[in-house]
């Protein structure tokens, strides 16, 4: 029988043990025991599915992805220690010297790093198309192109980009199709749908909810990921058991969280779209955003995720922080507590201000991860603060 998502994300768990426990106890072990020598061999010739070092599965780590799988319609997948780990580990492992990336121009920062300052040490090469043409993204194909990277909504400017558009170029050209769906969760979106071959979160975002622990996470075809999954293995950055079984728990409250999540955001942006201070606010589900339509095709609801720009620039903005009292100043999202953020001055500091302003990003951004208080104290809390 196909159960729906909210039954997987509860449902989904490990063979229970001779204790028959109910919740999935946590393993906090490096490495695992054989039966006797022919076990041992057996195993690391991988001629038999178990678990023999926490660096290459774990229960914990294994329930974790075979949810997340699940959720997404996955093959495979790999669990790691943060959601940056997950993004490089996830390129060095397909990516060879030579090989060129079209990516996004509107991507978090430190990925953009990673394509501008690091994979150049190695000769990779990275093309960027603007996100409301996509269009120009065939004309940056390169014979030695080998995957299109985009996350969609983007982070900070929560724009919206056509998964099914780019799943059809991807197909036409033979590239590897890579969605950074951490701001929509596998709850809103699921672009495999749309022909994305990998998908990847930071599960410490909304997949935690509640800013406890740092995880990210890789899944898609079985092909693709045993590939990531070898070269994971060998590195190293896979996720802890316990903030493994911390995710696993989370995803269990999911589909209700976000559900709020996106309803406090909805009536937050749409507040402001009618407030004398504001001089622009976007978000997905508002119908004043351009690719509205878009987002309603592919996406359950908008997101926790709203951003505006406050009138007077830069020192209305240092005004509008400094009156907060109720949200938190933080760089984090997808927490049950609101969060304000600057992020030219934090998550996307290290692009130059040219680089920011490409992608939308305003001195005077401001980026509202919208949680799960009561949305007339959050939006009593940005009304002070607004003055």
């Amino acid at each position: 029988m196909k159960k729906k998502f909210e039954t997987e994300a509860i449902r989904t768990q490990m063979e229970r043990s001779q204790n028959l426990e109910h919740s999935s106890p946590i393993y906090m072990t490096s490495s695992f025991i054989f039966e006797d020598a022919e076990d041992m061999r057996a195993s690391f010739a991988e001629e038999k599915e178990r678990n023999i070092y926490s660096r290459y599965s774990n229960p914990n780590s294994s329930e974790l992805i075979a949810k997340i799988c699940k959720m997404e319609g996955a093959e495979q997948g790999f669990a790691y220690a943060s959601g940056m780990s997950a993004v490089f580990s996830t390129l060095a492992a397909l990516l060879n010297a030579g090989d060129h990336v079209v990516s996004s121009k509107s991507i978090f920062g430190s990925t953009h790093t990673l394509f501008t300052r690091f994979l150049p040490k190695w000769n990779i090469s990275t093309s960027y198309f603007d996100t409301n043409d996509l269009s120009a993204i065939e004309g940056l194909i390169k014979p030695n192109t080998k995957i299109l990277y985009v996350e969609t909504p983007t982070n900070p400017g929560v724009d919206v980009l056509d998964l099914e558009v780019l799943g059809k170029i991807a197909k036409k050209h033979g590239l590897i199709f890579i969605i950074d769906n951490c701001f929509a969760t596998p709850y809103l979106q699921q672009p495999i749908k749309f022909g994305a071959d990998l998908v990847i979160h930071s599960g410490t975002k909304l997949l935690d909810g509640q800013g406890r622990v740092l995880a990210g996470i890789t899944v898609g075809s079985g092909e693709l990921m045993d590939k990531v999954y070898r070269f994971s293995r060998i590195t190293g950055p896979a996720l802890s058991p316990f903030n493994a079984w911390v995710l696993s728990r989370s995803l269990e409250t999911l589909a209700v969280r976000v559900d709020r999540h996106c309803e406090n955001a909805l009536k937050l942006a749409t507040h402001l779209e009618d407030h004398d201070k504001i001089e622009w606010v976007k978000y997905p589900f508002l119908k004043s955003h351009p690719k509205y339509e878009v987002a309603k095709r592919q996406m359950k609801a908008g997101g926790c995720v709203v951003a505006f720009e406050v009138k007077g620039g830069l020192e209305a903005g240092r005004k509008f922080f400094d009156r907060i009292q109720l949200l938190s100043l933080s760089a984090n999202l997808g927490d049950s507590r609101s969060i304000v953020t600057h992020p030219a001055s934090t998550t996307h500091s290290k692009l130059t201000s040219e680089e920011r302003e490409a992608v939308g990003i305003s001195d005077g951004m401001v980026r509202v991860s919208v949680g799960l208080e009561h949305i007339d104290d959050i939006i009593a809390d940005i009304d002070q603060a607004l003055g």
